[in-house]
């Protein structure tokens, strides 16, 4: 149950997003950052690209739900950016495609309410070399991981929305390439510490109205009572 004083943030997205919340994942990270002061639920759906959530973006966020988001995060690219199949078949999807569903989900999730904020990320480098070894799939390039990422944060620019920019973020480590990540896509802890880091940077930030910083929301149930720890010296 979400109370009516406690923000509710929602990680939407695809694999990232699904497993954000194991290895010391990033969603596991804010979500023990923001305890008693925001809920963080998970709608994560590994293998999705933009279009198949644009598909059934209006059943998972109801314009008429009871509850709507202070905060919705979201990823897609990463499978969108793999390069096509001849057969038609699988995940890619165009560019300007991509770019026009990233709008369409963003316009949908800013008029839930007044209150709710939008971030997106972008994706991320990937490791080519431990992806054939781990997994074995092919179509997943840096270039196209690099180009999908840049279409996203010029979308954002344009339409005034944060956007974590993981293509950068990321490359940050001089040793990111071999740290992380698991499976050469999807993030070890080392790289879900630099994807919570530049998200809390980015809420914190933003200026947002109310703002949904960690120190400006207040712990719920913080008053004194009488049932905490005496002091011995008292």
């Amino acid at each position: 149950m979400v109370g009516p004083d406690r923000p509710l943030f929602v990680l939407f997205g695809s694999s990232i997003v699904q497993f954000s919340f194991s290895n010391e994942g990033w969603g596991s990270i804010l979500a023990h950052t923001y305890a008693r002061k925001a809920d963080i639920i998970l709608r994560g759906y590994a293998g999705w690209n933009s279009r198949r959530a644009l598909e059934v973006l209006h059943k998972i966020f109801p314009q008429d739900g009871v509850v709507q988001p202070s905060l919705v995060i979201v990823y897609f690219g990463g499978n969108d950016s793999i390069e096509p199949h001849p057969s038609g078949l699988g995940p890619h999807v165009p560019l300007p495609e991509y770019v026009d569903n990233m709008k369409k989900i963003a316009i949908h999730l800013k008029g839930l309410s007044e209150k709710t904020r939008v971030m997106f990320l972008s994706t991320p480098p990937v490791n080519e070399e431990q992806i054939h070894e781990t997994i074995g799939i092919s179509g997943r390039t840096n270039e196209g991981s690099r180009v999908y990422s840049e279409a996203c944060l010029k979308l954002c620019q344009e339409l005034g929305i944060k956007c974590v920019h993981l293509w950068t973020a990321i490359r940050q480590r001089d040793d990111w390439i071999t740290t992380c990540f698991t499976d050469g896509i999807h993030f070890s802890s080392e790289g879900s510490k630099l994807v919570a880091k530049e998200i809390l940077k980015a809420i914190e930030e933003a200026d947002w109205e109310p703002s949904l910083c960690i120190t400006s929301l207040p712990i719920e149930f913080g008053d004194d009572s009488i049932y905490d720890h005496v002091s011995q010296h008292s």
